[in-house]
Parts: structure tokens; sequence; C-alpha cells
């Protein structure tokens, strides 16, 4: 009997392996709030279930197709990890996922999220979620779920990884892009981005390491800002200034500017036998890819297939719809503009 108790006495449990139950629990609870104020119609984020259910009719749709997404954060989460910069990444790993679905001309309608990390710390996985509830709420998505893992050995110290996943869903023939409908003279209207968004940034450390500045110095391209502050700008999330006029039929095709920049995204929304043809003066290109390109050496080329350049997302109109189209996302505070046009390839 004694020798059943000792061996109860001395075992081992799962904390003594580096996994940490109770915290995982208690961020949970951090976490339910944050779920709660990103309901929206169809959908009443409750967490702790082992699914979510949506409802598609009381969201509104008649005979809908299912759109689904999934990205991650990349490099950027390095520098959040170094300087502890937490709060904006969540808002970056919505935004890769929300902005792809709306270059479907899909209404995003729920977000799950992955967070996994060698040890739970929950002061940073709490702010790394209410970036995700922010960006949830921006882009009028329920955060419905997600998956905490804490896996001591793979990985170290405070490092930690993100990945998400969106469903959204479009009505059966509005589906993007309209292929059969394009044709040479189609105009290519850009939206400005936040800075360089949520890729390229392993090209971006190696400058930062090359210019011996610190992530706590000046930003050389940004007033009043450190360089860690400037180059964690989170992404710009475009689908309620983007998705109105989607759904009122004045979009062609549209292409969410990510890794392969202005040379890689555009083709995958343009029709075979076009391509685009871009104005590289009708927009300034902003200061931070300047400074990226003088520091780094970077050619022209390469800074155009690797970073948006300050074009995150593009819309293709016919000529006659332009005009319409800039305005109305002039008006909501959108920096819009026309740079390029399709021409016979």
């Amino acid at each position: 009997m004694s020798d059943t108790s000792d061996s109860l006495k001395n075992g081992l449990t799962y904390a003594d392996a580096g996994v940490d139950i109770d915290a995982g629990e208690m961020l949970v609870e951090h976490i339910k709030p944050l779920a709660r104020s990103t309901a929206r119609p169809g959908s009443e984020p409750s967490l702790g279930g082992f699914g979510a259910l949506f409802d598609l009719k009381a969201a509104g749709f008649e005979d809908p197709l299912i759109v689904t997404t999934t990205d991650g954060v990349g490099t950027k989460l390095k520098i959040a990890i170094e300087t502890g910069r937490h709060d904006g990444v969540g808002v970056d790993l919505v935004a890769m996922c929300v902005n792809d679905l709306l270059a479907q001309g899909a209404e995003p309608l729920l977000f799950l999220d992955y967070y996994a990390t060698g040890k739970l710390e929950i002061d940073a996985a709490r702010r790394v979620v209410a970036g995700i509830a922010e960006g949830c709420r921006q882009a009028g998505a329920a955060l419905v779920g997600g998956e905490t893992a804490e896996m001591p050995g793979m990985y170290s110290g405070g490092d930690y990884d993100l990945a998400g996943f969106s469903l959204g869903a479009v009505e059966r023939g509005q589906a993007l892009p309209w292929l059969d409908r394009q044709q040479a003279g189609d105009l290519i209207i850009g939206i400005g981005s936040s800075g360089p968004h949520s890729n390229g940034y392993s090209l971006i450390r190696k400058v930062v390491e090359k210019s011996g500045l610190s992530w706590a110095d000046d930003a050389p391209f940004a007033k009043d800002r450190s360089l860690a502050q400037a180059l964690m700008e989170p992404t710009r999330i475009y689908v309620k200034p983007v998705l109105p006029l989607m759904k009122a039929g004045l979009v062609k095709g549209a292409a969410h500017i990510t890794g392969g920049g202005l040379i890689e995204n555009p083709p995958r929304c343009i029709a075979e036998g076009l391509q685009a043809k871009f104005d590289w003066d009708a927009w300034p290109m902003p200061k931070v890819f300047q400074w990226l390109g003088e520091v780094g050496g970077i050619s022209d080329h390469e800074l155009r297939r690797t970073f948006n350049c300050g074009v995150g997302f593009i819309l293709i109109v016919a000529p006659e719809d332009a005009e319409p189209v800039l305005a109305a996302l002039l008006n909501v505070g959108e920096v819009a503009f026309v740079c390029g046009q399709l021409e016979a390839a």
C-alpha cells in the first residue's frame, strides 16, 4: 500500500513536463469577452465547445458559395517577440486571411486562430488575441474559436507562432474575378497600404541588421516613431470599404497584394490574354520602402516583387466605373488612385 501511495505522490504531472493547464484555462477566461465582442448575424461566439455553428440564412445569404482561407504572420513575429510589441500581430493575422476572402468577392463570416508556444505567457497571449478580436471587428467576422498549444521543446524562450483560418461566403454568380467581363482598357485602382503589412519581413530584418540600427532607435523614415513602432504597423483590412462596391457590381477583379508584391499577385485575378500595365509614377513610393531600397541596395524590380510598395489591394474596374469607385473609397477615408490598366498580353 505504501509503495503505491509513494509512487502516486512522486508521479509526474503535465506541469512537470512544462505544460500549464491552469494557465490555459485562465487564458480562455480572458478570451471569452473578446470573442463576444465580435458577434455578428449568423453567429453568437461562445468558446468552450468542440465546434462552432454558423447560420448562413440569418446572415442574409440565399444561395451562397463558401470560401475559405488560411495564413500566418510570418517573421514579423520575430520583431514582436524581440520588442514585446504583441498588440498588432493579431490584426495582421486576421487581415492576411480576410483580405484574401475579399479578393474572391466574399464576405468574411467567421475566424479561428491557432497560437503555439513553448511556455504560455498569459499577458502576451491575451494581447495577441485582443488584436485578433480587433481585426475581426474591422472585418465584420465572428471570432468563434481557436487553439492554444503549449509545446515545450518545440519553441524556445518566449517564441510563439500564429496561424489563422477564415470562412466567408458569396452569392452564386458573384464570386470574383469576372474573367469573361474583363477587357483591355479596364482600369486598375490601387488602395493604399499602411506599410509592409505582413510580407517581406525576412528581408526587412536583414536590412535593419545591415543599417546598424536597433529596434528602439528612431525610424529614419517615420517622424516621432521608433523603428519597431513603424515596422510593426498592422496590416490594413479592406473589407468594409470595398465589399459594398463588389456587391454593387462595380468590380471585375481584385487582388490582395501580399508576398510576390505587385508583380506576382495581380495576374491571379486577370483573364488570360490580358496583363496589368502599372504606371509606377501614379503614386509616391512610401518612405519606408524607399529606405529599405536604399539601405539594402534593393532594385526596383525586387522591391515590387517582394513588397506592396504602398498598394495593399487593387481593383479592376470598367473605365466608366472608376470615378464612382474612387469617390466611394475617398469618402470613407481610403487612399485610392488609378495606378494602371489592362492591356493585351
